[in-house]
């Protein structure tokens, strides 16, 4: 799955990396129905490929994402049943970027509101440029965000916080952004693209069964899961062909070379 596809989104392999790219910047990427659904379909590509190790969501043309297409709304929200299904695709497609089992890293520039705020949420970083509008809009609209977005912004901000945010609806500064920790780095402009690039490309050379059971046990964590399946994952590392490699580099006072 590469190039540019129909739907708006699309996932370029660029070993060991991967770019979930949102390109409709003549509606300042706002997502469509198809495009909720084109971003499951762009995460189980990526977990289809095993040369992949790290993933990066970002927009084209200076924005992430303006939010849900409001041009659909009429369509989507036409009847109940439309509704269950537009709210659906939604979550199918968040659902899936949350579950990769590879690092995800969001690219907040220009508009990061509303669903595109949402995506960042699902992703397990999010980098932004300094001049990056973020936003949880719904009440504007007489919405509300979904439970998955909701969850991942209590689990990141707090209640209060989050609560601050959905009722208000404020653009939140970048500076108060990184404070709070939505977002985890502000960068210049000019440097997001490049220093989120340096970052995955950094994660790429780490042991991949360590990332991938951090971010597992993380999860599993977050969601008051019980410590047998995590201790099952650090017995699996304990016993391992990255933890075997790590202690002979070390001995050998070297890098280690992890598939």
């Amino acid at each position: 799955m590469t190039g540019q596809s129909p739907a708006g989104l699309d996932v370029v392999f660029e070993a060991p990396l991967a770019r979930i790219r949102i390109h409709r910047p003549e509606r300042r990427n706002a997502m469509s129905r198809a495009m909720w659904l084109a971003l499951a379909e762009a995460t189980h590509a990526i977990e289809a490929h095993p040369d992949i190790k790290v993933a990066l969501v970002e927009g084209v043309g200076g924005h992430f994402c303006a939010g849900a297409d409001i041009s659909e709304f009429d369509e989507v929200f036409g009847s109940a049943a439309a509704t269950r299904d537009y709210l659906g695709a939604i979550e199918t497609g968040l659902h899936a970027l949350t579950h990769l089992d590879r690092p995800t890293i969001a690219l907040f520039e220009g508009s990061s509101i509303g669903g595109g705020l949402a995506i960042g949420l699902a992703c397990d970083l999010r980098f932004a440029a300094e001049d990056a509008h973020i936003a949880a809009p719904p009440a504007k609209l007489g919405l509300l965000y979904g439970p998955v977005e909701t969850r991942r912004l209590v689990e990141l901000i707090g209640p209060s916080r989050a609560k601050d945010l959905l009722f208000s609806g404020r653009r939140v500064p970048t500076e108060e952004a990184l404070a709070i920790g939505l977002i985890d780095r502000c960068l210049p402009v000019a440097r997001l693209h490049a220093e989120a690039e340096a970052y995955a490309r950094d994660l790429s050379t780490l042991s991949r069964t360590s990332i991938q059971g951090a971010k597992a046990m993380v999860e599993a964590a977050l969601a008051g899961a019980s410590d047998e399946a995590s201790r099952a994952l650090v017995e699996a590392a304990a016993t391992g062909e990255d933890f075997r490699e790590g202690r002979t580099a070390f001995a050998e006072k070297r890098r280690p070379r992890f598939g």
